[in-house]
């Protein structure tokens, strides 16, 4: 099953959906972030219910990348929320 809209903006969970949104389609950086952090969720949540084969090291791999996208987007986040738009 899918996942709805509001899973999908969790990182930013107690934030307005409507300036959420915003930020997400402000430049083509953010979403191209914000689209991979949501694949390699997707992934590891696959990997963790037994549907995707991952080795140890490509776990691992997957899990850094996806907490430093976490980690950019929320400085993103905080310079947007800065910023006048």
């Amino acid at each position: 099953m899918g996942r709805s809209h509001r899973e999908e903006i969790d990182m930013f969970e107690n934030q307005q959906r409507d300036d959420v949104e915003k930020f997400i389609h402000a430049d083509a950086e953010t979403r191209r972030l914000y689209f991979r952090h949501k694949e390699l969720d997707s992934k590891l949540e696959d990997a963790g219910r037994g549907c995707l084969a991952l080795g140890d090291e490509a776990l691992t791999q997957m899990k850094r990348e996806k907490l430093q996208a976490k980690v950019q987007l929320e400085r993103m986040w905080d310079r947007w929320r800065q910023s006048p738009h």
